[in-house]
């Protein structure tokens, strides 16, 4: 008798032969889920230390919440009228930067809304006043779509403030902002942000500038299956013409006090995706996070049977989907035990996926 499709295309994969995006789509409905995450695993086991899981120590400093994109999947941003509006000052930043070191962070995530007024010299200090008093803390800072936004209210070229931003103190950026890369579904769910092609274009660019950063993905909302494949696919195909991605994370979105109000995809659509994209993009970009913030500790610790070799962050501070009101805390013996308790060997890591101890 002859074996299902998925199967050969399972068979395809552990061959070294990459996926179509319409093969993408039929494994991901057809076959079952233990032997997408069995594929996940071999492949990631190959390519990565298999007997070590990383993790980072960082904080997410998010410097303002004003905004005027409102995404309909947000709950943090607010109007520059609202009362709980706020603009965080260097010296607070540098403050929250003396904590994290403390406790042993590397990085700090340096993200915000939309502000329709600062200016560009509020950023250029932020980022100098926080690496002049941490120069060795990496500063992994802002987004695309925030990108996209100073090059419109300060009508400068993408790649010049990137230029201003690098002198500053930024080191790399994070993939934010990505959500589905369909405009389609961004229109649906962020009008006004950065388009897909806007976004490729300013990791086009940073990569351009021999500056790394990280790609992300949130799903399970207004997208379909093939926008979710297509992400994977836009993401595989930048990453071999700049080789600029360090890791791609995969989150679900989270409903709760935002306006688009859908409700949650399972742990089951979670980890099928995880491990499809570990299937797409195991032999151009090896790093694979399991999120743990929006599907729970326990899905994500099962991530790490799906394709991940890392289980994200301690993050010291979280703010955007605390505003959802989920609240999952992880703290550095929690983080370890989960990853030990998948036979693993935890081990804390740099933004550039360097081993510290």
């Amino acid at each position: 008798m002859k074996p299902p499709a998925w199967e050969t295309l399972l068979e395809k994969v552990l061959d070294g032969q990459a996926l179509t995006r319409p093969e993408a789509v039929q494994l991901y409905r057809e076959a079952d889920l233990w032997s997408l995450g069995k594929t996940a695993d071999l492949l990631r086991r190959r390519i990565c230390d298999p007997s070590v899981v990383t993790f980072l120590i960082d904080r997410c400093i998010n410097y303002t919440n004003v905004c005027n994109v409102r995404c309909k999947f947000c709950a943090f941003a607010t109007g520059a009228g609202d009362p709980n509006a706020y603009v965080i000052t260097p010296d607070a930043a540098v403050k929250k930067v003396d904590e994290a070191a403390a406790f042993g962070a590397t990085q700090i995530l340096l993200q915000g809304g939309h502000h329709p007024v600062l200016k560009l010299d509020y950023y250029l200090t932020l980022l100098s006043a926080i690496k002049r008093k941490h120069p060795d803390i990496t500063l992994h800072a802002f987004s695309p779509p925030e990108l996209i936004h100073f090059s419109k209210i300060f009508r400068m070229d993408v790649r010049d403030l990137l230029m201003k931003f690098r002198e500053a103190g930024m080191d790399s950026m994070p993939g934010g902002g990505a959500e589905i890369l369909s405009d389609r579904a961004r229109i649906l769910t962020s009008p006004g942000k950065a388009t897909t092609s806007e976004w490729l274009g300013v990791m086009r660019t940073l990569h351009g500038l021999g500056m790394k950063s990280t790609a992300t993905m949130m799903f399970g909302h207004v997208e379909t299956l093939e926008e979710r494949v297509e992400h994977i696919f836009l993401i595989r195909e930048l990453q071999e013409e700049t080789k600029g991605f360090l890791g791609f994370i995969p989150w679900l979105y989270q409903p709760g006090h935002e306006v688009l109000g859908l409700p949650a995809a399972g742990g089951q659509t979670y980890l099928r995706t995880l491990a499809l994209c570990r299937i797409v993009l195991s032999d151009v970009l090896p790093n694979l996070q399991a999120s743990w913030v929006t599907p729970g500790q326990k899905v994500g610790q099962l991530g790490l049977a799906f394709g991940a070799n890392d289980f994200g962050s301690i993050m010291l501070e979280e703010n955007v989907v605390a505003a959802t009101g989920l609240h999952y805390d992880m703290d550095l013996d929690e983080m370890k035990r989960l990853i030990r308790g998948m036979g693993y060997e935890p081990r804390q890591r740099t933004t550039t996926y360097q081993y510290i101890q």
